[in-house]
């Protein structure tokens, strides 16, 4: 089984993302990039340069549903017109547009962000939904957890992976050990725990870093020899990686706690503590890296946690 790595241009700040060609029937692809005139370009670049053409897709896999990732999906499922999409059930991303809905606004108005940020918050994601055709429920098939992704040769199995969004989706080629993990793992950055309602019960918010703790450690069960990440380079050191993911989400959490003073704080509070200088879309991520981190403290016995005023008001525990 051939896996072709295909870098396409994105407007966003992480730069390039990473789609894979698997070259053996049925053609497919995993991931897709952001529905831009640069992005299709260098996707049918790549695909020539394969001697294909988007006509011959017939299989679109997406490792999540941010619009990097899943931008194109509807452009190239109605240009290959056999072609299937699958995603996790979990994943709602640019299928459910994620500020739209009343249970996400309220995850930021626990979480403490002023109205003024949140609507700003939702200008700025009116933008980004422009770079991703929505994708209706009868579009997709599913993908489960320990599935096989059947070909002529080999076989991905999928692997659920959680954390940086609750349906985000790695594949292993158990023949050697190769993984392609969209944004579960990046070579240079630690992926973001985006704040998301859980996926079960709406109500309540998603436990984004005790999940994607246990992902890690699934992906390293499978002692991987490559790593093919959403953004990046490939990651032939996985065991160093992963010590090292660790290593600074203790830090990150340890700075979260050292910001919260006796009275508590929100994430918000916290996430504008840690993060004083950020701008645009990158509160949205800054507040989700502070709740990630504090519920994961919270869960630990670290902190303490009591709802006034509708917010999530997190305190230091006492020494006494």
């Amino acid at each position: 089984m051939n896996i072709i790595p295909i870098s396409l241009p994105t407007p966003f700040y992480i730069g390039p993302v990473n789609v894979y060609l698997i070259k053996e029937d049925p053609i497919t692809i995993i991931d897709t990039g952001p529905k831009t005139p640069e992005a299709i370009e260098a996707l049918r670049a790549g695909l020539r340069q394969a001697g294909l053409t988007t006509g011959d897709i017939r299989r679109i896999v997406l490792t999540h549903a941010h619009e990097d990732h899943c931008g194109l999906a509807r452009s190239l499922r109605d240009e290959a017109k056999d072609a299937e999409v699958f995603v996790h059930s979990w994943e709602t991303g640019h299928r459910a547009s994620r500020l739209e809905h009343e249970e996400n606004l309220r995850l930021l108005q626990r979480a403490g962000v002023p109205e003024d940020e949140i609507q700003s918050m939702r200008r700025l994601y009116e933008e980004v939904r422009q770079y991703a055709d929505s994708l209706d429920e009868d579009h997709c098939r599913e993908l489960n957890d320990g599935d096989e992704l059947e070909f002529t040769a080999g076989a991905l199995r999928v692997l659920h992976t959680p954390g940086h969004t609750p349906g985000s989706c790695s594949f292993v080629r158990e023949a050697d050990r190769t993984v392609i993990a969209g944004d579960c793992v990046l070579k240079r950055v630690t992926p973001n725990p985006v704040i998301s309602p859980d996926p079960i019960d709406p109500s309540r918010r998603f436990k984004s870093l005790a999940e994607y703790l246990v992902s890690l450690a699934r992906v390293r069960s499978f002692a991987p020899t490559l790593v093919c990440g959403g953004h990046g380079e490939p990651i032939h050191d996985f065991e160093e990686l992963f010590n090292r993911y660790l290593k600074l989400i203790r830090e990150r959490q340890t700075a979260a706690i050292s910001v919260i003073p006796k009275a508590g704080a929100t994430a918000w509070d916290v996430s504008r503590a840690m993060f004083p200088n950020t701008d645009h879309v990158h509160r949205f991520l800054a507040v989700s890296e502070a709740v990630a981190h504090l519920d994961y403290a919270e869960s630990e016995g670290k902190i303490a946690v009591e709802i006034s005023n509708g917010q999530d008001v997190y305190k230091p525990i006492s020494a006494d």
